[in-house]
């Protein structure tokens, strides 16, 4: 064996043993290696779903997570390593999604938001002041209050983890995210989609959950108003109903009958409003869905 040799078996020795008294690193970020170790594969987030705004994606997280934040916000983990997270309609360009293990190391993965081509109408017309009266407002107050508390109920359904159907079948006459701008003032936009059907129509629950609100009188502007909650945050609201055929705390199952379409509250004609929310992110139910058949 020749000097150079040696030297170089002795320097690739040297390097071995450096490795392999180097600590692990404490933090991986995805997508930064081609080659996929089973041990890559174990730390590795799995996403079904669409990354786009108002979308819904159903997440298993990395092997041995602890625990899981989005956007700096904790959410919960169920017992098979599974979540779910939304982006709102107005969502950024990216989220970061971040798991802690057991062993205190951490997994990162920034999630690219794909934007939506939103049905935006221009109208050269300013937009019509609003007055509510002392009796609406009166009125207003305590049926924000029942929303807020019927969206905070945290009931452990499982429904966020089925595929969603269409609580009805009728035109389409409103979609989420459409706004209109007058004169250059942005109106609110549109937080769920309408399904216009005669009054009386029967809808069904989209799928599992637990009723959290059932108005038993009509609100100001959603009339007899009707709350669902999924789990894990995720929730629908149904609107303008004729008639509810459920009570709070009951339990649904995902095509069961819930209620009748009407033009109850704010209206102009039946339909069902049917919005949803992910904690605060108002998302688009078609994209659980599907179109309609």
């Amino acid at each position: 064996m020749n000097s150079a040799t040696g030297a170089s078996r002795t320097i690739l020795a040297l390097l071995a043993v450096s490795a392999a008294a180097v600590p692990a690193a404490t933090a991986y970020a995805e997508g930064g290696d081609t080659e996929q170790s089973a041990f890559r594969e174990a730390i590795q987030f799995g996403f079904s779903g669409e990354a786009i705004q108002g979308g819904v994606m159903i997440g298993d997280a990395p092997a041995g997570t602890r625990s899981l934040t989005f956007e700096g916000e904790a959410i919960p983990v169920d017992e098979d390593g599974k979540f779910i997270i939304a982006f709102n309609r107005d969502a950024g360009q990216a989220a970061n999604l971040v798991a802690t293990l057991d062993n205190g190391q951490t997994v990162r993965k920034f999630i690219n938001i794909a934007p939506r081509n939103w049905k935006i109408e221009h109208v050269a017309i300013n937009r019509r002041a609003t007055t509510r009266s002392a009796a609406f407002l009166a009125r207003r107050g305590p049926e924000l209050e029942q929303i807020g508390a019927a969206r905070s109920v945290h009931s452990g359904s499982k429904g966020w983890r089925q595929s969603f159907i269409w609580p009805a079948k009728g035109r389409i006459s409103g979609q989420f995210g459409s706004q209109r701008i007058y004169n250059g003032d942005p109106g609110s936009y549109h937080s769920g989609i309408d399904i216009a059907a005669p009054t009386g129509t029967y809808y069904v629950a989209p799928a599992d959950g637990v009723v959290t609100l059932a108005a038993s009188s009509p609100f100001t502007l959603e009339g007899n108003l009707l709350m669902i909650d999924h789990g894990m945050g995720l929730n629908s609201a149904f609107l303008h109903s004729s008639e509810i055929l459920v009570h709070e705390g009951q339990h649904v199952k995902r095509g069961e009958p819930i209620g009748r379409i009407g033009s109850t509250g704010s209206a102009t004609g039946p339909h069902l409003h049917w919005s949803m929310k992910w904690n605060d992110a108002r998302i688009d139910p078609i994209l659980l869905t599907g179109p309609m058949d």
